[in-house]
């Protein structure tokens, strides 16, 4: 429980404060302090009678993200003002016109960015969420700052996440892993964007966060000790060839490592990576690409290195901005070991991202090689986002896939380079140049030999178009294509195509509508269009005129028999004005009625006509597994918190985030599978199947295990009580010799 003390309250803000100019890295005029005093008077003025959620005041707050933007991102003046003032105007009764008459149109411009950023994740209504969205991102390319600052605030937030209720800890951890986390990589920000991964998973899967960090603890010594042995050699050779330098080793978040032993299906004890040696050396600008490679001479005359695991980021760095050298040695002991090589300007570059240009842009060179791609890449965005016909929803998903972590670089028939997304195609390529081409693409030819559209591309790939005027994109080219705004030019050229048959299509469709005496009404016709998984009514107009619908699929929708009747359509999710006393009430009313009689949470297994819920097959969770529940159309629909499309729907629908529990003492079975694997021997099926059957009493629903080369793999589809059960399964089958690795399915 917090304690109120105003007097050291006020020490610890001032302390705050100091802060601010002692992680200061230049010089700072005068007038410059005389301003930030100014905006810091104001902010404990406004919010002098507010206190966060965990009973600190509040100021703390605007005051820990001023330092963030100072000491991890390296802003200035401007930035440090609008951190400070960040909250002023949305929480306080100053407005923006006070702002600017204080501080100037810039300064107030961005605190208006900010505070629209604010909003979109507190409406009720997505598509409103949405189309805020684009209109803060059409000004990142005018301020980038807007971002910076907002993901300082979102940074702290996490930090502080603790004192909120746990629904509340899931909708800003899946808003903030689904969004904020890939925004920080874009704009280089590699300390804040593994800082944010490590926090939100924390809060969506703690015990996983706590396991990997007291592994992490144990091993530390041991880690140590072979990292001082490991640069010791180096250390001695950059010594003697007169080199300037820092080396050290950083061990790997918790994040990655998670992700890693998700992806190879391997225990902690088996991630040779955990940790990274990086060199930083001294030099000069125009001796760096030299002395970088000296120093990879150096580390690869002492250790073995992998040829297939160099990366030259020096070259041609990332669409990020970040350079670097990397390689993996084989240390003599046994253990491959990464070393990341890098100077100074770099690795400010690799921690501060975008905001670190500013200090180097004098440099023509330096500045081409940051700031080219992130460029391309804001007029990516722009694009998508000046597009008119932009459906909000879509744009989330494409500027989603904008934040691509992995490019190739490919070339055009003159030589000139392309970036592109990995696992980008021919048509990806075509729609990169221009529209038209893309549109008009039937194949093209990949280091002078003939490929399909559907052709993937690699690194060093020299690129011809082919191209025909009779051509036109057809909806399989989705699969086709992985850029954004490939999809983009895609949809629209779809579009204008559906539009020529509009009218044509809604006819026939009436026609077809009147036969089996189905209303034709946009209520209608909005049902057929969800159940056929269309995204626009012209799409089923268009369907509908090439004869691409059957009549069975309106049956189905509208439960006709293959007699025609009257039926009456009612749509589910419009309330009636006025409804007489004990009738039924809709998912929503009961929903409302349920978590005001007992708002802790909804309870799974009781059987309750009225209260409509699923478990979600996507990650099919088990009682003993940490749920929750979000409300759709078809109504409640059951995740664990630690599944990628939970994640993703709690990050957009915020407001639809039900509490979820297990009902107690419930005996019921759920299906759920595991994959087991090891050394392959005689019988080991049959132990298999007699620990599950015989000794546990499972059901078992499919099993299928295949043998090469003396090792078996296989997954087996199990029906289970509980969590508790489950891992007891699996606890058993580990025993059985031969078995060396088993893992739940998500």
């Amino acid at each position: 429980m917090y304690i109120i003390d105003e007097e050291s309250e006020k020490k610890e803000i001032l302390k705050k404060y100091r802060k601010i100019f002692y992680y200061w890295k230049t010089n700072i005029s005068a007038a410059d302090k005389k301003l930030i005093r100014k905006a810091f008077n104001i902010a404990v003025t406004a919010h002098k009678d507010m206190r966060r959620k965990s009973g600190e005041p509040y100021i703390y707050h605007p005051l820990e993200v001023a330092q963030i933007i100072v000491q991890e991102i390296g802003l200035g003046t401007t930035s440090v003002i609008c951190a400070l003032l960040h909250d002023v105007v949305e929480d306080t009764d100053y407005n923006l016109s006070d702002i600017e008459a204080m501080f100037g149109s810039k300064i107030a411009k961005i605190i208006d960015g900010l505070t629209k950023i604010d909003d979109i994740f507190d409406q009720a209504n997505l598509s409103i969420q949405a189309e805020n969205f684009k209109k803060i991102l059409l000004t990142l390319s005018d301020d980038v700052r807007v971002i910076l600052i907002k993901l300082a605030d979102r940074l702290h937030n996490m930090r502080t996440l603790d004192s909120m209720p746990k629904d509340k800890q899931l909708k800003i951890a899946s808003e903030t892993i689904y969004l904020y986390a890939p925004l920080a990589h874009r704009l280089g920000l590699h300390a804040i964007k593994s800082e944010l991964e490590d926090l939100s998973l924390k809060y969506t899967e703690p015990a996983i966060y706590e396991t990997l960090t007291q592994k992490l603890k144990q091993t530390e010594f041991e880690r140590n000790l072979f990292i001082e042995q490991f640069i010791h050699p180096i250390k001695q050779e950059l010594l003697l060839k007169g080199f300037k330098f820092s080396i050290f080793g950083r061990a790997k978040s918790i994040y990655s490592i998670w992700g890693k032993m998700k992806k190879k299906q391997i225990p902690f004890e088996e991630v040779f990576d955990l940790f990274a040696i990086r060199i930083i050396i001294d030099t000069d600008f125009e001796r760096e690409k030299a002395d970088c490679w000296n120093v990879y001479t150096i580390v690869t005359s002492l250790y073995r290195p992998n040829p297939d695991r160099l990366r030259d980021w020096i070259s041609i760095p990332k669409a990020n901005g970040y350079e670097a050298l990397h390689t993996t040695v084989m240390s003599h002991s046994g253990k491959w070991v990464e070393v990341q090589i890098r100077t100074q300007r770099m690795e400010e570059i690799a921690e501060k991202g975008y905001a670190a240009h500013w200090k180097y842009k004098e440099n023509s060179d330096s500045k081409s090689n940051l700031e080219t791609g992130l460029d391309d890449w804001l007029n990516k965005i722009k694009e998508i986002l000046q597009n008119p016909e932009s459906n909000a929803l879509d744009f989330l998903d494409d500027f989603k896939l904008n934040l691509f972590s992995e490019e190739i670089f490919v070339f055009t028939p003159k030589g000139e380079m392309k970036t592109l997304p990995v696992n980008s195609t021919i048509l990806d390529f075509a729609y990169s140049i221009h529209s038209d081409v893309g549109n008009q693409c039937i194949g093209g030819k990949v280091n002078h030999k003939l490929v399909p559209l559907n052709y993937e591309l690699k690194s060093g790939d020299q690129i011809e178009i082919i191209t025909s005027s009779k051509q036109k994109p057809t909806e399989e080219w989705f699969n086709m294509v992985v850029t954004a705004r490939a999809k983009t030019k895609i949809k629209n050229a779809l579009r204008e195509e559906y539009k020529k048959y509009s009218q044509t299509g809604q006819e026939l469709l009436g026609k077809l509508f009147a036969q089996y005496n189905i209303e034709f009404s946009n209520a209608n016709i909005v049902k057929f269009k969800d159940f056929l998984k269309l995204s626009t009514k012209t799409e089923i107009y268009y369907k509908v005129s090439k004869n691409l619908i059957s009549v069975n699929s309106l049956k189905e929708c509208f439960n006709i028999t293959d007699k025609p009747n009257w039926i009456n359509i009612i749509n589910p999710f419009t309330k009636s004005k006025k409804r007489k006393a004990g009738e039924n009430l809709t998912l929503a009313e009961e929903i409302k009625r349920q978590i005001k009689e007992k708002p802790e949470t909804l309870l799974l297994g009781e059987q309750n006509e009225n209260m409509i819920y699923s478990v979600s097959t996507c990650c099919n969770p088990i009682p003993g597994d940490d749920v929750i529940g979000i409300i759709t159309g078809e109504g409640i629909k059951i995740h664990r918190t630690n599944c990628n499309e939970a994640i993703q729907l709690m990050s957009i629908y915020g407001n639809r985030i039900i509490k979820a529990k297990w009902k107690e003492n419930e005996i019921i079975r759920f299906l759920t599978g595991i994959k087991i694997a090891g050394i392959d021997k005689k019988g080991i099926v049959k132990d298999i199947s007699r620990v599950i059957s015989e000794d546990l009493n499972l059901n078992i629903r499919s099993i299928n295990i295949q043998s090469s080369e003396g090792i078996f793999e296989g997954s087996i589809m199990i029906y289970v009580n509980d969590t508790n059960h489950l891992k007891d399964l699996m606890k058993k089958l580990r025993q059985i010799d031969g078995v060396q690795s088993i893992f739940r399915m998500s």
